[in-house]
């Protein structure tokens, strides 16, 4: 669907790409045959296999800061949004609750201000399956980074972003609550 589609969006939404709401890489992988790179490490180093379609509080593998500081790495902040690009877990997404460095089968966004990363921690989760179908290739099909970037959303003004995440995550309260009862 053209991003030109919609002619009647409320006041203050905008027609854009993900590529407009913030800056978007992905990582790499530290040569594993330097041991130096690995040993005592202290620089969080998520792997797709990290994601959880949740918030990650916790990463297992760890880089050196001479890996950080030699490799394509780059340290995302806390509440930076990441997307799986390829294998079998394609299309996992996660927000950060600590700060990582990426494998490059993970693509990260740091959020520009004005847009609430939870909020497109939500929309890139509803929008999950869609992304997943854009994905080419045989045995290891893959999403790229470009076709993430490219990909057309509609982005309401801030205040609204934070009350649409309120209502979702109340949402999930309820749920919550009914399973509970359950």
């Amino acid at each position: 669907m053209p991003i030109s589609h919609y002619e009647n969006l409320p006041k203050g939404w905008a027609e854009c790409t993900l590529e407009n709401i913030g800056s978007w890489s992905s990582g790499s992988t530290p040569s594993r045959s330097n041991k130096m790179y690995y040993t005592n490490g202290t620089v969080n180093w998520l792997k797709t296999g990290d994601l959880n379609d949740g918030y990650i509080d916790y990463i297992p593998e760890k880089i050196t800061d001479l890996a950080f500081r030699k490799c394509s790495v780059r340290l995302n902040p806390i509440e930076s949004v990441l997307i799986a690009m390829y294998g079998a877990t394609i299309g996992k997404i996660g927000i950060l609750n600590i700060p990582s460095t990426t494998n490059q089968a993970c693509c990260a966004c740091i959020t520009y201000p004005g847009i609430y990363s939870k909020f497109i921690f939500y929309l890139l989760m509803s929008k999950k399956r869609i992304l997943q179908m854009k994905a080419e290739g045989g045995a290891q099909p893959n999403i790229s980074k470009d076709k993430i970037v490219n990909f057309p959303i509609l982005l309401p003004p801030t205040q609204e972003q934070v009350r649409i995440v309120q209502a979702v995550e109340s949402l999930f309260n309820i749920l919550d609550g009914i399973k509970a009862e359950l």
